[in-house]
């Protein structure tokens, strides 16, 4: 059992559940068994959703047929090693802690590391686990026989060609970046060279987040993708590193296993990855927090504990954790001296010191100093340890959450030899729809830099340290399922904004972002020469004014954190719509539920809908603009407009999806004819959205997906939210 499979849970038993309110069900689905078979269908082999439901193959099969899926079904060996977060959303609902370690073939040890530590999926998923009961097959009665009857003419008239081969597989994108394109070269273009950004940092479109180093097979970097990059002008890439899976820590055995192996693959990567010109560097989200089991054998570690997390802070007032965290790194530094350098996180949803998630800690020790004191002291331990290897090494400080009250105090006490990085448009003001708010990280259609980074980037160049910009370029938590969009302008304004700000370096991404997109040619070149390159001379004239018009559409968005973090954009049409409240509160981009509060934030009902129906409206003009370009293309560039056209076509959808669902949710209790007929309305064109979408995804496997979240949807989620919304139209017919 690898160190993965470690932590924590013995048993399912033993599995975190929270408040553990009942299981969602749905009536657009005669049986609990069909919707098990329909959520992970052509996701995981016939035989083991036979054996999960305790029946024959040919069971499940005519499951299947009587629904009118694909059959035989088409199952894409990824899903499981690449899209277990998918397949875990996907059953949040339908299975018990049980059958769904039995659905992924896991033990519960590994999904409970998985819950914790990949990209806060506990969080994601609500920190509940809903009470689902046992599935097992049965036969249909005759009742359940009609009805899925009924379901099936839906799915044939709604989607005549399902039973056809798709496009492009799930996962296919990975193809193309299995070896270098023709055109690839050995270092960065020449012309990066006159860019004002020393360092242009990002992470991969394609990694696997929580535990990236353990299997090769699944290369978080492979050759292909390095090169795109290269060419664009990326020379620094960054992937998760927990340095107890690092490290052969003396203090936890059982939690290093496995270390050899990660080292060893992540030298490999640093190796291959300069022969692109790129370096590579961690991200130290650190001093982890631990399992609370590790203190009975560590009392005077434990800081403040959480126990929604199951976890408690490790302490760093104890001299000993410094000391674990300058170790930790010197040994990973002088295990892969190939290695460009760190970044950290002092702050966030992870538990590391005890001002982590607190500005009032409960810790007596930190209780009696300050929060500025404990961050700087943990980055300063970190420092310490890179450079008693590597001086030259890179550590990136990032200010992700310090408090405005006490940063400026945090920056005086880093070391010198580190670089300040902040999110560039953090506390930004913004007046969308005449509501005041302000911009925390994450976004595109609001223009950086804010009042927040500037002062803090002139404090550090006055104490002599680098500065550098975390930024979101391709596209953000606004609608992460496709992998740019097309705002060349307000990206461009960015980072002319920047280079005046005289900022060192860029950080291009979260873990959302990383595509080779042409977005990424904006680092070395201008919008213009990047459409003219792109599209040829004379269609760039009329493109250039339709991806203007995105650009003025995009920046109609209602930005929040709140909106980015749970309303439906970044799913889109997949999430289900209810008659009845259903009392679930959104989740961080995992299920946005019915929860309107939450989606709308600090903006008005009216208003958000207002919004978003603004925003779809002129991304619309903009799209019917773009396809008015399509004659002046030429032979050798339609293929990169298609692509264009559609990835700004996938993003319509989610931004209408996204006012379908607000409007429905504002009148779905609503009794009057003209809220009927609204509503049927709403409904009919949620269905034409899926309808698009689905189609979109059939031919483009890019779109849905983002390296931490995996799939948002898959192409049997869209058929389904059909099937739900031709449902509720029927309750609201009139006289209905």
């Amino acid at each position: 059992m690898n160190t993965a499979e470690k932590p924590a849970a013995e048993s399912a038993a033993g599995l975190m559940v929270g408040s553990h309110p009942p299981a969602l069900t749905w009536t657009h689905f005669p049986t609990a068994q069909q919707a098990v078979v329909w959520r992970n269908w052509e996701l995981v082999p016939v035989a083991r959703l036979a054996a999960l439901l305790e029946t024959s193959a040919e069971n499940v099969l005519a499951l299947a047929q009587g629904m009118g899926l694909r059959v035989p079904p088409q199952v894409a060996p990824e899903w499981l090693p690449r899209g277990y977060v998918t397949l875990i959303r996907a059953n949040w609902h339908l299975l018990n802690y049980d059958q769904l370690l039995q659905l992924l073939d896991w033990p519960a040890e590994k999904l409970a590391y998985t819950l914790r530590e990949d990209d806060f999926l506990w969080i994601k998923l609500g920190q509940l686990k809903p009470k689902a009961p046992r599935v097992t097959y049965r036969p249909l009665s005759a009742d359940e026989q009609r009805r899925t009857a009924a379901l099936r003419a839906v799915i044939e008239r709604e989607f005549p060609d399902l039973q056809q081969a798709d496009g492009e597989p799930p996962f296919g994108f990975l193809k193309a970046f299995e070896t270098p394109p023709p055109s690839a070269v050995a270092k960065p273009p020449t012309a990066v060279a006159d860019s004002p950004f020393g360092l242009r940092l990002i992470y991969s479109y394609s990694a696997l987040y929580g535990d990236p180093l353990l299997s090769p097979e699944l290369d978080p970097f492979p050759d292909g993708l390095l090169a795109r990059l290269a060419e664009m002008g990326v020379n620094g890439v960054w992937l998760q590193g927990l340095l107890y899976t690092l490290y052969p820590w003396a203090a936890a055995p059982e939690y290093t296993e496995g270390w050899e192996t990660r080292l060893r693959n992540l030298r490999a990567l640093a190796q291959r990855a300069a022969r692109f010109g790129i370096g590579v560097y961690l991200y130290l989200n650190e001093p982890r927090g631990m399992p609370l089991s590790f203190y009975d054998q560590h009392p005077d570690w434990k800081g403040v504990e959480f126990p929604s997390l199951g976890v408690a802070a490790l302490c760093t007032s104890q001299p000993a954790v410094l000391d674990y965290l300058r170790q930790s790194t010197a040994w990973v530094f002088k295990q892969v001296p190939e290695l460009a350098g760190v970044l950290t996180i002092s702050m966030s949803e992870n538990t590391t010191s005890c001002y982590s998630r607190s500005s009032a800690p409960s810790c007596p020790r930190c209780a009696k100093r300050t929060a500025p004191e404990v961050v700087a002291e943990v980055n300063r331990a970190i420092a310490e340890g890179v450079h008693s290897v590597k001086p030259e090494a890179r550590v990136l400080v990032w200010t992700w959450a310090w408090a405005q009250e006490w940063a400026s105090q945090a920056v005086d006490l880093l070391p010198t030899d580190v670089e300040l990085m902040c999110v560039s448009e953090e506390a930004l003001p913004t007046h969308v729809g005449g509501v005041d708010a302000q911009v925390i990280d994450y976004s595109i259609s609001q223009v950086g830099p804010g009042p927040k980074a500037l002062p803090l980037w002139e404090q550090a160049r006055r104490r002599g340290l680098k500065t550098v910009a975390k930024v979101q370029l391709n596209t953000t938590w606004e609608c992460s399922a496709v992998p740019w969009l097309p705002a060349f302008d307000l990206v461009e304004e960015h980072l002319r904004n920047l280079a005046a700000a005289k900022v060192d370096g860029l950080m291009l991404s979260w873990t959302v972002g990383g595509y080779p997109s042409p977005i990424l040619e904006l680092l070395v070149r201008p919008a213009d020469e990047v459409i003219r390159a792109r599209f040829g001379i004379a269609a760039a004239p009329r493109l250039r004014a339709a991806c203007h018009q995105f650009s003025v559409a995009f920046k109609e968005f209602p930005f929040h954190i709140s909106v980015l973090y749970t309303a439906p954009q970044n799913c889109g049409p997949r999430n289900l719509l209810a008659a009845e409240p259903t009392g679930y509160p959104a989740t961080m981009v995992g299920f946005p539920y019915d929860d309107l509060a939450a989606w709308r934030a600090v903006y008005p009902e009216d208003v958000f809908e207002q919004q978003f129906r603004r925003l779809s409206d002129l991304w619309l003009e903009g799209l019917v603009s773009l396809r008015a370009c399509a004659d002046a293309i030429e032979p050798e560039r339609r293929a990169g407009f298609a692509d264009l056209e559609r990835l700004a076509s996938a993003a319509w959808c989610h931004f209408r999806s996204t006012y379908c669902q607000i409007a429905f949710v504002r009148r779905r209790q609503q009794t009057d004819a003209e809220s009927r007929r609204q509503l049927r309305a709403l409904l009919d064109e949620e269905i034409a959205v899926a309808r698009q979408l689905h189609d979109i995804c059939r031919q483009d496997s890019r779109i849905g997906f983002e390296a931490t979240n995996h799939y948002a949807y898959t192409l049997n989620d869209l058929r389904e939210k059909v099937l739900n919304c031709d449902e509720l139209k029927r309750r609201y017919a009139d006289g209905g």
